[in-house]
């Protein structure tokens, strides 16, 4: 399975959340799947690529040509796609992909996890979703869209789009358990 990461590239975390980043590269590795990520090689996107690469998981970084030229990319990964945008590269990361977790992170992995959430909800994107709330980093966005959904902005069954994991290993049973949210997502996604 590939499984799509979408994470923090800063280096100014706290240890807690590189920590969690690396163990769940070593989950992923040893049961034998790939990660699909944005290629970088610091903050969390770092610590889960150097932990899987450790226990020889395959691993695919998508990154947008600018940031190849700054040369952001991670050395140890064998494959990396260069695309012309960071549109193109998530379009490319949801192809790839099996699964998604979402790990903390700044702007761009918010933007990332919504579109996944808008996706799911309009049947483009078929697999797991899975927050990683890391030491609660999401509860205030998980909380949020409760009220997107209370407001009557998306339905109650909405909700079911989306699994929250307050560690990896919980996060690696959310997707092994994982069936659709929804029989037909697209008969419901006009509210």
């Amino acid at each position: 399975m590939n499984i799509c990461i979408f994470a923090a590239s800063s280096s100014k975390i706290d240890k807690v959340y590189l920590d969690a980043a690396s163990r769940l590269g070593e989950i992923i590795a040893s049961e034998g799947h790939n990660i699909v990520y944005g290629g970088g090689d610091i903050g969390l996107m770092g610590a889960l690529a150097d932990a899987a690469l450790k226990k020889g998981s395959k691993i695919t970084g998508v990154i947008p040509s600018f940031m190849h030229e700054n040369g952001w990319e991670h050395n140890g990964i064998d494959d990396i796609i260069i695309t012309e945008d960071m549109g193109s590269r998530k379009k490319k990361m949801f192809e790839m992909s099996d699964a998604i977790i979402a790990l903390p992170g700044g702007i761009g992995t918010i933007e990332e996890l919504t579109e996944a959430i808008a996706l799911k909800q309009l049947d483009l994107f078929r697999g797991a979703l899975v927050i990683l709330n890391t030491e609660e980093f999401y509860s205030p966005f998980i909380r949020f869209l409760e009220d997107i959904i209370d407001k009557g902005f998306m339905r109650n069954v909405h909700k079911r789009i989306w699994t929250v994991a307050d560690n990896p290993a919980k996060a690696m049973e959310a997707i092994r358990k994982y069936r659709d949210w929804h029989d037909d997502p697209v008969s419901i996604a006009r509210i």
